[in-house]
């Protein structure tokens, strides 16, 4: 531990901190640093803007300026304009290859070749989100847009890849860094929008529903002949029993059908049982409907009304569920949300964990990231207290966006598992009960999951 003065001010710095020099700070550097160093590398960081102070420090210390300070210090020279902008403004991106990766606010003189703070706020930020787009035709961010996209780094956590690297130059250069970094998990994660095919629809829909495609199928299972396509609930419980599995449920509760929300409707007691059900044994999390992007108020609406489905057991009383309070977690239906209007709702709403940060038209790292991380607002030049947790691999993309086989969808999925593991990362993925049922459609999607499973425990 060390201790001086300086200006007046006493400092005690342990020799394993980081201590980061910058001529001047801001919002955004503060943020950088704090999510690169405690939350990727699991090490403790101080920015100072005295140069004595840094001089001074024994253990590890980056000068991110234009200035050489001392000898022992790791030095970032480099594209810093972005850190200390208070507007969002085009950006010149320029990308080359480092060290076998992409990478882009190139630096000079430097112990990397890249402003790895620069690059990585432009990318976790998802700064080309606040400025001038094309949507696609749902109205959200079209993947098109993005870098990541057009520079073919879109299937890699590029951030993490080069957090590791840094952490290994850092080592290198002092002796007294010794960072505890993350371990590898998988996220498992269920969207239920559509929780049966048949069943509990009501009359009209399911009439509807036989004249536009008549199937001997719909009427063996409305008359109990035959499981609902749809229904994987308990399958899927004897699986996540057996390998001691700790999965995430959203459901939507949509309080009236449209063409985008077509689940059993909240009111009706299969429904409230199958929210139950799941309450009492996982974590769950709200899939705020088509509509309520339309109509913020139902946004509100729907957290309380599956608060109140998952607080009640079938006796009347409260569930396992209730001494959680209320529901922190949601996903997007359709993965349908703009920056920075659909997380200030969340956040208004008081949702404090949201998984949607993916796309809904490919799989990859929209954040280029594989690990979770507070939501900067950039509007706002502050950090939030919301928790965002990004996905990388959607069942629903592999099938209907990139129409890939099942062999191609798990090659993809060992990849995922293979880049995430390699970095210390989360590999977030969703799932969807009706492809893990029995419909014909989806068949051997189970088997998939199942191996799925076994590949990333190994």
């Amino acid at each position: 531990m060390a201790k001086w003065s300086c200006s007046g001010r006493t400092f005690l710095f342990c020799a394993g901190m980081v201590l980061v020099y910058s001529h001047i700070t801001s919002p955004r550097l503060q943020y950088i640093c704090s999510f690169i160093f405690k939350e990727l590398m699991g090490a403790d960081v101080f920015i100072t803007i005295d140069s004595e102070e840094f001089r001074n420090h024994t253990g590890p210390k980056v000068n991110y300026s234009d200035t050489k300070i001392d000898g022992a210090e790791f030095r970032i020279d480099g594209h810093r304009s972005i850190l200390f902008d208070e507007i969002i403004i085009q950006q010149e991106i320029i990308c080359f290859d480092s060290n076998g990766t992409k990478a882009f606010f190139r630096t000079h003189d430097s112990d990397l070749p890249f402003d790895i703070f620069a690059a990585s706020f432009y990318l976790i930020t998802r700064y080309e989100e606040y400025l001038p787009h094309k949507k696609d035709m749902y109205g959200r961010y079209a993947h098109e847009n993005a870098l990541a996209f057009k520079e073919h780094f879109l299937q890699v956590p590029l951030i993490n890849m080069w957090v590791k690297e840094f952490t290994d130059k850092l080592k290198q250069k002092f002796s007294t860094f010794n960072p505890q970094c993350p371990t590898f998990n998988a996220q498992l994660t269920y969207d239920i929008d559509i929780a049966y095919s048949y069943k509990h629809k009501g009359v009209l829909r399911n009439a509807g529903g036989f004249l536009k495609s008549p199937s001997t199928e719909r009427i063996k299972v409305l008359t109990g002949a035959a499981p609902d396509p749809f229904d994987s609930y308990n399958w899927l419980d004897e699986l996540h029993q057996r390998y001691d599995l700790k999965p995430l449920y959203f459901f939507l509760v949509a309080q009236r059908n449209g063409q985008y929300d077509k689940n059993i409707l909240p009111h009706k007691n299969a429904m409230w049982k199958l929210v139950q059900q799941h309450a009492k044994k996982y974590a769950i999390g709200l899939h705020p409907s088509w509509q309520s992007g339309d109509d913020p108020a139902l946004l509100k609406k729907e957290k309380e009304q599956l608060e109140a489905m998952a607080g009640q057991d079938d006796s009347g009383g409260r569930s396992a569920f209730s001494g959680l309070n209320n529901l922190t977690s949601s996903r997007q239906h359709y993965i349908r949300f703009n920056l920075p209007a659909g997380y200030n709702r969340l956040i208004e709403t008081g949702i404090t964990n949201d998984y949607s940060m993916g796309y809904g038209s490919i799989n990859g790292f929209r954040a280029s990231v594989a690990s979770p991380f507070y939501w900067y607002n950039l509007e706002k030049e502050e950090q939030t207290t919301l928790r965002v947790h990004p996905f990388c691999f959607m069942d629903a993309n592999s099938f209907y966006e990139q129409k890939q086989t099942k062999e191609q969808t798990m090659e993809e999925l060992k990849h995922y598992r293979s880049v995430c593991k390699e970095v210390n990362g989360v590999l977030c993925s969703i799932w969807h009960n009706n492809f893990l049922g029995t419909a014909k459609e989806f068949e051997g999607w189970r088997e998939l999951y199942e191996e799925f499973i076994t590949l990333v425990r190994q």
